[in-house]
């Protein structure tokens, strides 16, 4: 499990949630501030990741946003959680070219890696990004299951659950999020 809070460097960023047998690995595009200083993915109160989660049956509790929770999710659900760029901002739109090429074959590694089930890309940006870096692929993106695999992986693409993406509701999330549900082999297989 890749969690170790002695390195300097996960100070400056999000720790991965990683491990092997992971049935989903939620990928977003890069961490905030008040995420890596929480150590939480969506740690932002206004972030409807963990109320769509709740909400859409991913899981069978209401869960708070908290490294507890982050540890519960990994070791219990099997989910684990990394982004396309490690590297902490305020905004996606902070990022650039040079962080989506350095950073994109860092993932590729770390999905082949683990395989699971589902790589889950939380917007079109993070995957669109990924796509390109990693593989030199500029395809249309709809929204779902994606044509490309990783290894034994589907990948899966759900608007991104950030309170400025308000173009998609939290039921709109859910709904998102329930497909990808019934994608995943229940917890018993």
């Amino acid at each position: 499990m890749n969690t170790s809070k002695n390195d300097e460097y996960s100070m400056k960023t999000l720790l991965d949630y990683l491990d092997n047998d992971l049935r989903l690995i939620s990928i977003g595009c890069n961490p905030s501030p008040l995420s890596v200083k929480h150590q939480c993915y969506f740690a932002n109160p206004r972030n409807r990741f963990w109320k769509a989660m709740s909400g859409s049956g991913l899981i069978d509790e209401e869960i708070k946003a908290n490294a507890q929770s982050m540890q519960r999710l990994l070791q219990q659900y099997r989910i684990g959680f990394t982004d396309v760029v490690k590297r902490c901002t305020p905004s996606v739109s902070n990022l650039n070219a040079a962080d989506y090429r350095e950073e994109s074959p860092q993932l590729l590694e770390k999905l082949i890696k683990y395989q699971p089930e589902v790589c889950w890309f939380h917007g079109k940006v993070a995957y669109k990004n990924f796509l390109k870096f990693a593989f030199k692929k500029n395809d249309d993106l709809e929204w779902g299951l994606q044509r490309h695999t990783i290894g034994k992986s589907k990948i899966f693409v759900t608007p991104n659950p950030s309170s400025a993406n308000a173009v998609y509701s939290l039921n709109d999330l859910i709904d998102w999020y329930r497909k990808l549900k019934d994608l995943l082999p229940s917890e018993s297989e």
